[in-house]
């Protein structure tokens, strides 16, 4: 098997989750866990693993840091987390992901060739927080804070790969996020089910 250099995760854990009873989203559970603690597991071989977010329970060898400004979206989380990886690889993940795999993590990074490499979904909508990139492009795409505070806008001149993980009939998509009640409790149903 293909031996992968080293990566750190970078996870943005910020999300207030106002669509969902002002509750931090990264710590609503599915499938037994928290949606944190299964996106961690997803990443739990990298060299480092960096939350981006208020103070949450994360496992001791997680680094919990805090964007400036406190809520100042994705950009600003990025950039503080970028801040505290070491590796050349880092892995950008959402912190409501409950049915991310490292699989995914690994053929994203098997997959990386230019600065970046992302999760397309079943729609063709490239998943910006479910990703794989070289930490030094990345970091000088958010690097100005004056720059674009969408996400979308800052990694714009960067060379990004895409890849459609295959998913079957009767599995759950990686990139299924948890952003309105709905999408909570069908994730809490697919992970039942599953599990039975």
């Amino acid at each position: 098997m293909e031996e992968l250099p080293p990566y750190a995760a970078v996870v943005l854990a910020g999300g207030r989750g106002a669509r969902l009873g002002g509750r931090a989203k990264p710590q609503l559970t599915v499938g037994g866990r928290t949606m944190l603690a299964a996106v961690l597991t997803a990443v739990d071989d990298a060299a480092q693993r960096v939350v981006v977010g208020p103070p949450q329970p994360a496992p001791p060898d997680v680094v919990l840091t805090r964007e400036d400004p406190p809520g100042g979206g994705p950009v600003a989380a990025l950039r503080a987390g970028l801040a505290r990886v070491d590796a050349d690889v880092v892995a950008v993940l959402a912190g409501d992901l409950p049915f991310v795999t490292g699989a995914v993590i690994g053929a994203l990074r098997r997959r990386l060739r230019a600065d970046g490499v992302l999760v397309v979904d079943d729609t063709g909508r490239d998943q910006l927080l479910l990703g794989v990139w070289r930490t030094a492009a990345l970091r000088d795409a958010v690097r100005d804070p004056a720059g674009p505070g969408a996400l979308h806008r800052a990694v714009a001149g960067l060379a990004v790969d895409r890849h459609r993980p295959p998913v079957a009939p009767d599995e759950v998509p990686p990139w299924l996020d948890c952003d309105t009640p709905e999408e909570l409790a069908r994730a809490r149903e697919v992970a039942a089910r599953t599990a039975g």
